[in-house]
């Protein structure tokens, strides 16, 4: 079957589903394949609980005038994604960025749901796979569209520019995640970059904070709306007040209280502002919009248990990420402050230096206790009277239930295949 009669059948409902437990009536079910399952297998299931057709990429699964068979289910998908794209009329901003993707793209889609009905990727569905449900997600009553964009590898981005077709793009950041993949920071810039430089060849527009160096000179060529906190010449200005423990700033004559903690998500919170300024969404509901969006998911949550106070951010973690959330720690004003870390993935060669790193700059600050759990972390083997080490969260259970923790501040951060959101099961 061709991609235009395949999108024929789209059209009839303007829903896929790759999941046999969310099927919608008269969807369209892609067999998608994983290193554990086999989708192909699910078809006549698909069909049983209300799909409209089943794409297939084995032929002995074709059981049904209802199954349809391709070479290839992913690549179907992804084609079909693409050719839906360029048949819609609407703004897509194009996101990545090392760090604070989620939180941006969710305030962006805070922001703009106000004013305009937007689409946006859910969780984090950014990859070759998400991309394409989050653009098929779009329907003829979409005004907009955001679209986020995660990479561990060169050529990553530019590959899910190509279906995305982004006219407007941003890049929150560049930070030393997934070195693994990309080699180094330079080829973290090199592979983010892959935004701007597909927005440039378009002639599309780039968002980029004026305060941030590293993003003024990546996107020097492409065009340009730029904000900043008063000190650039930027088009659009938004100021950084306070954490006290959340961000506060100003815009126009608006002052603004979010539920974000640490300075970093100023930023995150300030592209939002500038994308809703752009798009001409009122002063009044970019400030609703922002201040009523609470963080969760292990995002930077706050969550409070008797009288101490944690700061779960176990979505999540590299070196960038991970110092920005120590500096914030850092700096509150409590008396009693612990941190527990496990260990981030996907650093390669750099694994053990930057796990060091993190150690020696804990090392330096003024912390009641900190933790480190995890192989990488183990290794670093701190010698020092406020840092404990272990080797697996058995380890730091067996010590660290029943401790008693009263009137403290903790910090609660790994990357995701640490799970250490299990310590609240502890305290």
């Amino acid at each position: 079957m061709n991609i235009e009669k395949l999108y024929t059948l789209y059209t009839q409902s303007y829903k896929v589903s790759t999941d046999t437990r969310k099927i919608t009536q008269g969807c369209l079910f892609f067999a998608l394949k994983g290193a554990n399952f086999n989708g192909n297998q699910f078809a006549e299931e698909a069909l049983k609980k209300g799909a409209a057709y089943a794409i297939v990429d084995e032929k002995v699964y074709q059981k049904s005038p209802h199954i349809i068979l391709v070479e290839d289910v992913l690549k179907t998908l992804q084609t079909l994604a693409t050719y839906h794209r360029k048949q819609l009329t609407i703004p897509i901003i194009g996101l990545t960025g090392s760090n604070g993707k989620t939180t941006t793209k969710e305030l962006i889609n805070a922001v703009l749901s106000t004013t305009y009905k937007v689409c946006a990727t859910k969780g984090n569905l950014n990859n070759h796979i998400g991309v394409p449900l989050t653009l098929l997600s779009m329907n003829p009553e979409t005004e907009m569209g955001i679209v986020e964009m995660g990479a561990n590898h060169l050529e990553e981005i530019a590959f899910l520019c190509s279906m995305a077709l982004p006219d407007y793009g941003y890049i929150t950041n560049f930070g030393k995640a997934h070195l693994e993949g990309f080699g180094s920071l330079e080829g973290v810039v090199k592979g983010k970059t892959e935004l701007y430089r597909h927005l440039k060849s378009r002639g599309k527009i780039v968002f980029v904070n004026a305060n941030d160096a590293q993003q003024v000179k990546a996107s020097k060529g492409c065009k340009q709306i730029t904000f900043g906190d008063g000190k650039s010449n930027a088009d659009i200005t938004i100021r950084f007040v306070a954490v006290n423990p959340f961000v506060v700033l100003t815009y126009n004559s608006l002052r603004i209280e979010t539920h974000l903690i640490g300075a970093y998500n100023f930023n995150n919170c300030a592209a939002a502002i500038a994308m809703g300024s752009y798009f001409k969404v009122s002063d009044d509901n970019m400030k609703d919009a922002i201040e009523n969006y609470v963080p969760d998911n292990n995002r930077s949550q706050i969550i409070e248990k008797g009288n101490n106070k944690i700061i779960l951010d176990a979505y999540n973690a590299n070196p960038s990420s991970m110092v920005a959330a120590l500096e914030n720690l850092f700096r509150l004003t409590d008396t009693s402050k612990i941190a527990i870390l496990g260990d981030m993935f996907e650093l390669g060669k750099e694994a053990a230096t930057e796990h060091r790193k993190i150690a020696d700059f804990i090392a330096e600050k003024q912390f009641t206790k900190a933790y480190l759990i995890g192989e990488n972390f183990y290794r670093t083997l701190q010698n020092h009277p406020n840092i404990k080490v272990f080797k697996t969260f058995e380890d730091f259970k067996n010590y660290f239930s029943g401790l008693p923790i009263e009137n403290t501040t903790l910090l609660i951060k790994a990357s995701r295949g640490m799970a250490l959101e299990r310590v609240l099961e502890l305290l």
